[in-house]
C-alpha cells in the first residue's frame, strides 16, 4: 500500500535504533514536525506520534490514547509515555548513529531526545533466549489487514498503531530452568520451534494465540533484541489497525481472564510502554493532515 510508512510492512530490519522523544516547546512543535516529514526518507525511519503531541496542537486521533499502567498477579506492567518515537532500521551501525543525530537536529528545539536503545537481529529472527520471534506473524495481506487502517478517510487510511515495550530478561532465573522447564514456559521446543500441545495453559503460545480471540487479535510483530553491558531482552513492538488486539492478548497474558498469568513472566517483565500513531505517507512523505499540518 502507497500510504503506508514501509518500514511497517517491510520483511527484514537488520539492526535499528530507536529514539524516543518528549515536547520541550510546544511553540516550535508544528514547524519541527513538518521538517520531519519533509527531510525523513519513510522507507528507512518509522515515526509514531504519541498522545501529548495530539493533544498539543488541539486534535484527536480516533482510537489513539495512552498505553494504562496495569497490575495483576503480583505482575506491574508499566506506562511510560512519550511524545514521539522514530524507529530507525538500516545495516550499518555507523549510519545509523549519523541518521539519529540528523533526526535529533531537525527536531529541536521543540523536542528533546529522552532515550536511544540499539537493537539487532539474532541468528535469524530469535530473541535471546533462543526461540525464534513472531513465528505466527500475519503475511502479505492478512499483515495489512492486521496492521493498518482501511476505510476511515483521508489522513487516516494507511495509518498505524504501535504498541511499543522494553522487556528486561533475567537470564540467570532461565539458565537455571531445564530445557523442559524452557519449552513449557513457551509452548515451542526450542530445538525445532514446533509448538506441542501438552503445554501447560501458562505456555505463552496458548496465552497470545491470537487466533483463540473473538474477534481474532492479529496484529503485525515487528520485535527485536537489544543487549547494552551484562542486560538484554527484547523491544516489542506490535502494529495494530487499533489498540484493541494488543490490549486482549495483555489481558489474556496478566491472567485477567483465569488467572493464569503467561510464563514469560517468570523470567522477564516489560521495563517501559507506550503507544503511538504511525501516520500515512503521501508522496513519499509523512501525511501530517490529520494533525492539522
Amino acid at each position: 500500500m502507497q500510504s503506508v510508512q514501509p518500514g511497517i510492512l517491510a520483511d527484514e530490519t537488520r539492526l535499528a535504533r530507536y529514539l524516543v522523544f518528549s515536547i520541550a516547546s510546544t511553540g516550535e512543535l508544528k514547524d519541527c514536525l513538518q521538517d520531519l516529514a519533509a527531510n525523513i526518507d519513510t522507507r528507512s525511519t518509522v515515526i509514531g506520534i504519541g498522545q501529548s503531541v495530539i493533544d498539543s496542537l488541539g486534535q484527536t486521533v480516533p482510537g489513539m490514547h495512552a498505553m494504562p499502567s496495569q497490575t495483576a498477579n503480583g505482575i506491574d506492567i508499566p506506562s511510560t509515555p512519550m511524545a514521539l518515537w522514530c524507529w530507525l532500521r538500516g545495516t550499518d551501525r555507523g549510519e545509523l548513529f549519523h541518521r539519529a543525530r540528523y533526526i535529533e537536529n531537525l527536531l529541536m528545539p521543540a523536542f528533546m531526545l529522552d532515550d536511544v536503545v540499539d537493537s539487532f537481529q539474532f541468528d535469524n529472527n530469535h530473541d535471546l533466549t533462543g526461540y525464534e520471534d513472531g513465528t505466527e506473524n500475519p503475511q502479505g495481506e492478512e499483515a495489512v489487514s492486521a496492521a493498518i487502517v482501511q476505510g476511515s478517510g483521508v489522513g487516516m487510511d494507511g495509518s498505524s498503531f504501535v504498541a511499543v515495550q522494553q522487556w528486561l530478561h533475567d537470564f540467570d532465573v532461565f539458565d537455571d530452568m531445564s530445557t523442559a522447564q524452557q519449552d513449557d514456559s513457551i509452548g515451542r521446543h526450542i530445538s525445532d520451534n514446533e509448538e506441542f500441545d501438552e503445554a501447560p495453559e501458562s505456555a505463552h503460545v496458548k496465552r497470545a494465540a491470537q487466533e483463540s480471540f473473538d474477534p481474532e487479535a492479529f496484529m503485525l510483530r515487528r520485535s527485536m533484541p537489544w543487549a547494552e553491558g551484562d542486560s538484554g531482552g527484547l523491544i516489542f513492538v506490535a502494529f495494530g489497525k487499533s489498540l484493541n488486539a494488543f490490549e486482549a492478548i495483555l489481558n489474556r497474558m496478566l491472567g485477567k481472564e483465569d488467572g493464569i498469568h503467561d510464563a514469560l513472566f517468570n523470567f522477564t517483565r516489560p521495563v517501559t510502554g507506550a503507544y503511538f500513531w504511525c501516520p500515512p505517507v503521501k508522496e513519499g512523505r509523512l501525511d501530517l493532515s490529520l494533525l492539522g499540518l
